[in-house]
């Protein structure tokens, strides 16, 4: 497994910090010192910009810039926090792309609305299909790809969310790159494709942080449908199961679990398949490692938020595992071929007055290792 290392540059931070001693009307060292000591009032909205750097084969340097904004509707803090999430990148093989996520909350939590955006060329490691596909991977899918996922959700029950979804997805431009002497048989979409999908969810949701849930309950169905009457390539239905639950333990710590399940119905092309994987649920893996018509996972996050320390009330830590496995049908659904993951990471709590931490993460799993460092909890 090629493991693929984010650094936030934290370190550049402090030692602009460092630099800047008296130097107290210096931009940098003025942004820096908001940062750290969360300045702001509690019901105003924070916004945080900062670099990265990242490092793999597939894509050489790597050099990015992240984003995030939080606010209260109508600056009330007894609404739930709302946040936008954004990264644009671009590396020395001539690749970028740009990524948002969303989860915004009106006033009183009357509407929900949760989505993504994603534009980029960049390179995907593509193992083959089903739990027993090779570790080292068959080909170096390069590609375009372009994602726009919206739910509306209106509350008809206090917690209980129900609204429409579109999910609109592009591939373009594909090229399947494997080794000389090794035959690829190439998946459905392997040529590129562009799906659109109309659908149908339900979310209970009680948390309010979704940065950091201390206690509370999500838990969402949603099933939406690929088909040629509104000009997708492919025609399929996939559903998704997503569950989560928080408790508080002691005074400052959670303990979190999930459980997923995605399935398909139809002939849904390779990037649509359930990727197992990735930066929230089975961390360790590559996204997308393992991949198939179906996906089942589950893991459990112990939280101390922050660590009983008597030098820092802002230093936090986890530890976590995870297992799960893909499968063509449910025949095929076997024990045998769960996959596991687990690992720990380090918190630093960066906005104290919304309760924000940024984690850094170490997972391992039989087949290498993954490091991660983001803002806000893996779920």
């Amino acid at each position: 497994m090629k493991t693929r290392f984010i650094f936030l540059l934290f370190a550049f931070v402090l030692f602009s910090l460092q630099e800047a001693g008296a130097q107290h009307h210096n931009f940098v060292s003025r942004y820096i010192n908001k940062l750290l000591n969360d300045t702001t009032d509690a019901s105003k909205p924070q916004f945080l910009l900062y670099p990265t750097l990242a490092y793999s084969p597939e894509t050489n340097l790597e050099f990015g810039l992240s984003s995030l904004y939080v606010y209260y509707a109508k600056n009330d803090t007894t609404n739930r926090l709302s946040e936008i999430n954004g990264f644009t990148f671009f590396t020395l093989e001539n690749q970028y792309g740009l990524l948002f996520d969303h989860s915004l909350y009106s006033d009183k939590s009357r509407w929900f609305f949760l989505g993504k955006l994603r534009f980029q060329s960049f390179p995907m490691l593509y193992h083959g299909i089903g739990p027993d596909s090779p570790a080292e991977h068959l080909a170096l899918v390069e590609a375009t790809q372009i994602q726009v996922k919206e739910r509306v959700l209106r509350q008809i029950r206090p917690n209980l969310y129900m609204g429409p979804q579109i999910d609109y997805q592009r591939m373009a431009s594909v090229d399947f790159i494997a080794p000389t002497d090794t035959y690829v048989a190439e998946p459905a979409g392997s040529k590129g494709s562009a799906n659109t999908g109309l659908g149908l969810g339900i979310i209970y949701d009680n948390r309010h942080n979704v940065l950091n849930v201390r206690d509370g309950l999500f838990s969402e169905l949603a099933l939406i449908r690929y088909d040629r009457l509104w000009n997708s390539d492919f025609k399929f239905t996939s559903i998704l199961s997503d569950n989560r639950i928080y408790r508080p333990i002691g005074r400052s710590n959670v303990l979190a679990a999930q459980l997923i399940g995605q399935f398909s119905v139809g002939n849904a092309p390779f990037n649509q398949l359930a990727l197992l994987g990735g930066e929230s649920i089975m961390r360790g893996y590559y996204t997308g490692r393992f991949r198939d018509k179906n996906q089942l996972a589950a893991q459990v996050e112990y939280r101390f938020l922050p660590l009983p320390l008597s030098f820092s009330s802002r230093i936090g830590a986890s530890v976590f595992a995870s297992t799960g496995t893909v499968f063509s049908d449910f025949s095929h659904l076997n024990v045998k071929n769960l996959k596991v993951a687990g690992g720990g990471g380090l918190r630093y709590l960066l906005f104290p007055k919304k309760d924000i931490y940024t984690r850094a993460d170490i997972a391992f799993t039989n087949e290498g290792t993954g490091f991660y460092i983001l803002i806000g909890e893996a779920f």
